[in-house]
Order: C-alpha cells, then structure tokens, then sequence
C-alpha cells in the first residue's frame, strides 16, 4: 500500500459519511485512482492539453471561443462525477514543447473548480517535480507517506526540504507510515521527530487490501471492518475532517 491507496481509503471514508462535496485528483501519472475507486473517467487533462497545443500549432482554434472556455469546456466533459465524489484524472506529462499560457489556464481553472467543493484531494506523483514547480501552492495539509526504509525517511526528508526551497506554506505537514509494525511505530516517531515531523498514523498490513489488489478488483469492495479502513478514519479524525460517532 501507498501513496494513492491511502488516497482511495480517505476518499471511500469521507464518502460514506457523507462529507462534501468532495473533489479526488488523480496527479500521478500512473492514474492508478480510477481502479482503485472502481470508476471509469472519460478522459485526462493531458488529453485536453494535447489537443489544445495541437490546435494551436495548425491554427485550429475557434475564432469566437477563448482558450480559457475551451479548456474550461474540456475540464467539465472529462470530470467523473458520481453520489459521493468528483474525479479528474491529470494523466501523463506534457511531452515536447512549452505551452506555459496552456498550463497556466489550465491551472487557472482547476484552481477554480476546487473551489466549488468542501475537500480537495490529490493523489501525488512521489517524485520532487511537483513541488519544484509549485504545483501544490494552494494546499492546506500534506500528508507524506513512508515505509520503513532508509530511502523512505530520506525522500520524507527531502520532500519538506524543496517545499521549504520553493516557499510552499502548509498549514501542517505529516508523516504516515505505510506497512509498520507495531514494534517499527517508535522508530517512524523517532525520525519523524528528527525531521520536525508529527506522525499521523500508520497502514497496517492488510490481507483483504493484497487479495483485491492481487486480483484487480477496487478498494470499494473492502469490508467495513478493514484494518486499512479502520486506520483511515483515525488518521482523519486526527486532521479532525471526522467527528467522534460520525
């Protein structure tokens, strides 16, 4: 488990207590979410940004449309709407090239469509990039996720490094240990103190996560009494998105 399975059990959470309205984006460019959420989406904004720069480099555009509408358009048509969340799907990277007026509109808008919703979340690539490019300035609370390894706690470190380089402000910042034992929880504490870290909580080890995941199904069909789902909700009653007895 990881990144965007912690992602998919906070959003499953907050669905099934009725928190929202709630808006999931989907930024690795693995697009793992859609599965794991067991939605289809219609389309990613790479695809709307691929055919806004192939329109503009053969002079394709519409004369008496803004570029800003026809993105704006392309967003609503590719945003998978369902009962209890939205989801948009970033999809892979840009290529060749430097459209920065695309990316910059394009950015605009989700800026805006954020807006219409209570909770934003975002599946993040586990790579530094995004944060070099301030991708993530207008969020309150990111949670870094780590396993019990060097490597994790260096990457855990480095991440709070560039988004301190690049003058990124969070309100808070969190350390979640992904697959610790018991025994391991100290240790998750003690580095994340020496990081300037709080830990959050931990994900278990969880059989019903690893059968679903072994036999491609979604985490929607995860039993209600999954330690994994169990973890989430304590670990967002902590960031205090959950009341007590609700």
């Amino acid at each position: 488990m990881g990144k965007s399975t912690l992602s998919a059990l906070l959003i499953r959470v907050l669905s099934e207590r009725g928190v929202g309205p709630l808006l999931a984006v989907d930024a690795n460019p693995d697009s793992n979410l859609p599965h794991l959420l067991g939605v289809q989406v219609p389309g990613t904004v790479a695809d709307l940004t691929s055919e806004m720069k192939e329109k503009i480099e053969k002079g394709a555009l519409p004369p008496t449309v803004t570029k800003r509408d026809l993105l704006e358009y392309g967003v609503v048509r590719i945003l998978k709407e369902t009962p209890s969340f939205d989801l948009l799907v970033m999809g892979r990277g840009e290529g060749e090239g430097c459209y920065c007026m695309v990316n910059a509109l394009l950015t605009d808008i989700l800026d805006t469509l954020s807006r219409n919703y209570l909770l934003t979340i975002i599946d993040e690539d586990a790579g530094l990039e995004h944060l070099s490019r301030r991708t993530d300035r207008d969020v309150d609370v990111m949670l870094i996720v780590t396993d019990p390894s060097a490597m994790g706690f260096r990457t855990a470190a480095r991440i709070k490094e560039v988004a301190r380089e690049v003058h990124l402000e969070f309100k808070k910042i969190y350390l979640v240990g992904n697959r610790f034992s018991p025994e391991q929880v100290p240790l998750l504490e003690e580095k994340a103190r020496e990081m300037g870290l709080e830990v959050l909580g931990t994900l278990p080890h969880d059989e019903n996560v690893f059968r679903l995941n072994l036999s491609g199904r979604p985490l929607s069909e995860l039993p209600s009494d999954s330690p994994s789902l169990r973890a989430a909700e304590g670990i967002l009653r902590r960031m205090g998105l959950l009341r007590d007895g609700g």
